[in-house]
């Protein structure tokens, strides 16, 4: 598969989790490749896994070492790899702002509880002392909030009876390494397939003021409550092989304006395109998705009503 999303893996042990994803990146269609495993403990057994596996590998001892200044050393080494995305398996170092900073948004954990329940460590103890009838674990984007950031999805493990935390541990485990790797896949995929994107839009959409979603002549767009059209969600509509939004311009002139000054972004869609609608392409694998929300506000006051328009958001 070509143009794979290139995954750094950081990890502090056995790395049983890095493990389960250097093996299905193996598999057909898979669309990443792990090419640097890194650790801030250069005896960490999973390297020698790794290498054996012929990926590089990177390991400092972090020991007395600023938090900053280490994951500086750490983030040029993803770099020089050519790392795209980092995948945490049992990295039992906090990252440093200034490093999340920088990969902003691209930093994915695996945490063996049903977050928000249970963030940290002793996971499997603490759900055995509140008498749960399931644990499991949960795949996040990293954010300074230690095992705070967005859920991306969980599996849940049955709590059996005479569960230890051990013996929970290794039930949850085996589910780890079934979730991290199919949840990889969808994160690293996320800007370029069509249900991922219209998700996304989905949710800039209708947090506009009374917005819904219908369908529009087989294809989802979003209206005014009661009122005019502001966005149309297609993908391979026409046979295309296009993924769009359809935001409303000002008329014929911005639109041929827009489409002058950046044709690999926006084009004039058939149909719509006559009465000044214009595509916005989704489909390049980079989204500006603050220059989406941007459009489909101005696309939403250009056809509000004015109790709406004049509202303050």
């Amino acid at each position: 598969m070509a143009d794979k999303a290139r995954i750094g893996i950081l990890i502090s042990g056995r790395g049983s989790n890095m493990a389960a994803l250097i093996y299905a990146a193996r598999r057909d269609g898979c669309p990443y490749e792990v090419v640097l495993v890194a650790s801030n403990d250069p005896e960490a057994a999973g390297l020698k896994l790794a290498q054996a596996e012929g990926i590089a590998t990177f390991a400092r001892r972090d020991k007395g070492a600023p938090r900053a200044e280490f994951d500086a050393l750490l983030s040029s080494e993803l770099h020089r790899a050519d790392v795209d995305h980092i995948a945490l398996a049992g990295y039992m170092r906090l990252l440093s702002p200034e490093f999340l900073g920088e990969w902003d948004g691209g930093v994915v954990n695996i945490h063996p509880s049903l977050l928000p329940k249970y963030k940290g460590l002793d996971t499997h103890r603490r759900a055995l002392a509140a008498g749960d009838e399931t644990a499991g674990c949960s795949v996040h984007v990293v954010t300074a909030e230690l095992d705070g950031g967005p859920i991306l999805d969980q599996l849940e493990v049955a709590i059996l009876p005479d569960d230890t935390p051990q013996s929970l541990a290794a039930r949850v485990l085996i589910a780890e390494h079934q979730l991290y790797p199919r949840v990889l896949a969808e994160f690293v995929t996320r800007e370029t397939r069509p249900d991922a994107l219209l998700e996304t839009v989905r949710r800039l959409a209708l947090t506009l003021p009374e917005a819904e979603e219908v369908r529009s002549h087989g294809t989802p767009a979003f209206r005014i409550k009661g009122g005019k059209m502001f966005g149309y969600f297609q993908s391979n509509h026409h046979g295309d092989g296009i993924t769009a939004i359809l935001v409303k311009t000002s008329g014929g002139e911005e639109q041929a304006m827009l489409i002058d000054a950046e044709p690999t972004l926006y084009y004039r869609p058939a149909y719509l395109g006559q009465s000044g609608w214009i595509g916005m392409r989704l489909d390049s694998g980079t989204v500006d998705w603050r220059h989406v929300e941007q459009w489909l506000d101005k696309s939403w006051r250009a056809v509000a009503p004015k109790r709406l328009a004049a509202l303050p958001f």
